[in-house]
């Protein structure tokens, strides 16, 4: 019981609720500039806000039985493994788990996995249903007051 308590004290500690802009800002320094792959810096914090509300320890369970985790909300049936013993495609060659950090760089960088796939930024629900068909105006909002020069 000891050992579950620790464990469950150590992910809460690991776990970070990013403001909006200091989001934007650690995106735009670690590679997510301008347009990644096509997609401006403003998609991927309205992704990510609709997603987990920048908390990078966000896990949402889905009827398919797959679990998106992370500020991304990088899906287990594609893109990690769950350490389970359910077989994924795990594209991005990580264990769900490592999604759950405040260390973000690993969601990062499968985040970019995810969106050089053909489907792009629609492979997120959240970016369909929320980001995909607002304006360039519309979006811009996302990064208002950010101070990002």
């Amino acid at each position: 019981m000891r050992i579950l308590l620790v464990l469950l004290l150590v992910a809460v500690v690991s776990a970070k609720q990013y403001e909006r802009c200091e989001w934007a800002r650690y995106l735009k320094n670690n590679g997510i500039g301008l347009a990644y792959w096509g997609y401006s810096l403003a998609n991927w914090v309205c992704l990510t806000r609709h997603e987990s509300n920048f908390n990078t320890d966000a896990i949402n369970h889905n009827t398919d039985l797959s679990i998106d985790y992370g500020i991304f909300q990088i899906n287990s049936r594609w893109w990690c493994d769950k350490d389970d013993g359910t077989r994924t495609a795990n594209g991005c060659n990580i264990k769900c788990s490592s999604l759950l950090s405040d260390d973000v760089s690993v969601a990062i960088n499968c985040a970019k996995r995810v969106v050089r796939d053909p489907y792009g930024m629609s492979a997120w629900f959240a970016w369909r249903k929320h980001c995909k068909n607002l304006s360039e105006r519309d979006l811009e909002a996302y990064l208002a007051g950010c101070e990002l020069d």
